[in-house]
């Protein structure tokens, strides 16, 4: 198996329990649990765009994260987002699949603007970028599901809400 395709599975078994969250996504975008806080609807929409991130990891040397966040999809609501990000993660998926483990070692260079982030393998990127970054605000997004009073479901294990 390639890593390409070790990554795609990751991938998939992660997504399942990311969809989850998505879809109990309650109609207050506008909320959010403190005045620093990103509000609960952008929270959601980053959650689902992030598997969006390896298209361009893969056939990019030069990803400006300033010049990629320009995407202006509207969601409104958990079926639009489990949605969306059913067709991120089927994306990425299928390249991941074809992606061979020389070019994952290739060297991709993360800017925001002129910052350089990174230089660094892309598979490097991948993980750091989409995996890391999803799993980090996926469990940010239960905190905001628990205090917005909605079953948080199990993710590794069972939650206080749901069984396995």
């Amino acid at each position: 198996m390639s890593l390409g395709q070790l990554l795609a599975a990751e991938l998939e078994r992660e997504a399942v329990s990311t969809r989850k969250m998505l879809e109990r996504t309650p109609a207050d975008f506008d909320w959010s649990p403190h005045e620093k806080s990103t509000t609960l609807g952008d929270l959601a929409i980053h959650i689902a765009r992030l598997p969006s991130y390896v298209k361009p990891a893969l056939s990019e040397t030069d990803l400006n994260l300033a010049a990629a966040s320009t995407d202006q999809t509207i969601l409104t609501n958990g079926a639009e987002l489990a949605a969306f990000f059913d067709e991120s993660v089927r994306e990425a998926v299928s390249h991941l699949n074809q992606i061979s483990d020389d070019e994952l070692k290739q060297n991709l260079r993360l800017t925001n603007g002129d910052h350089v982030i990174a230089e660094t393998a892309r598979i490097g990127i991948i993980r750091n970028l989409v995996f890391s970054h999803l799993l980090h605000h996926r469990g940010q997004f239960s905190v905001y599901l628990r205090l917005k009073n909605v079953p948080v479901p199990s993710i590794y294990g069972p939650s206080a809400d749901e069984q396995m």
